[in-house]
């Protein structure tokens, strides 16, 4: 999945505009200084405007990290899967594409410096751990509980708890390496057939048909 590119962002009403010009600054000033170390004179500085309408659109520098987190799933991972490209898919090729996406994500450079950000700020404040938990981690286990559910339905898989496996899932396909990377522990992400060498017995074991969904 492509990111949604800078010319797309200008487009909208002023006030999304704005919105947008607030996150570029502030994405960019949090990779290259890092979130402690950048104030939010700092970004308005950059993007333009006034501190009144950061603080009317974002609430705090917090609400700024999560709407950038919240930005960058909707734009990478956990965005839905295309039903125009997976309608004619094996289902467990639909497992796999989703797998491979979610992988190629986690693992960019934007996206570890981000996870990062995250983790520091969620162990200082509980409240804002918990709501970065609902926008990611909720939603992606949501998203793949309803497409295991829908197999189930139709008879594409066995699947009792589509809930504990799609939590069981996103770790078979990136728990440890994002445990790794967070801790700065230099090792390589999971192949493509590392991954399917993972999933095989989750296949085999919820009985997920190789045929299209």
């Amino acid at each position: 999945m492509s990111e949604t590119t800078s010319s797309q962002r200008d487009t909208g009403s002023p006030r999304e505009r704005r919105y947008n010009a607030i996150l570029d600054a502030a994405e960019a000033l949090f990779l290259e200084h890092g979130y402690d170390r950048t104030s939010l004179a700092d970004i308005v500085r950059r993007s333009g405007g006034s501190l009144a309408t950061l603080y009317d659109l974002f609430g705090n520098k917090q609400g700024l990290l999560r709407a950038i987190a919240a930005r960058w799933a909707g734009e990478t991972a956990f965005r839905p899967l295309d039903p125009a490209v997976t309608v004619t898919m094996p289902t467990v090729e639909i497992l796999k594409c989703y797998a491979y996406r979610q992988s190629d994500a986690m693992q960019s450079p934007r996206a570890i410096a981000l996870m990062r950000m995250l983790v520091s700020e969620s162990l200082r404040d509980r409240d804002f751990a918990a709501g970065i938990y609902r926008d990611l981690h909720i939603s992606a286990i949501d998203e793949l509980a309803e497409l295991f559910a829908g197999w189930v339905a139709a008879g594409k898989a066995k699947i009792d708890d589509p809930e504990a496996a799609a939590k069981l899932f996103l770790n078979i396909v990136f728990g440890d390496s994002m445990l790794n990377a967070l801790a700065g522990i230099e090792e390589e992400w999971l192949g493509r057939d590392q991954i399917d060498w993972r999933l095989q017995p989750f296949i085999s074991h919820f009985g997920i048909a190789a045929d299209p969904a």
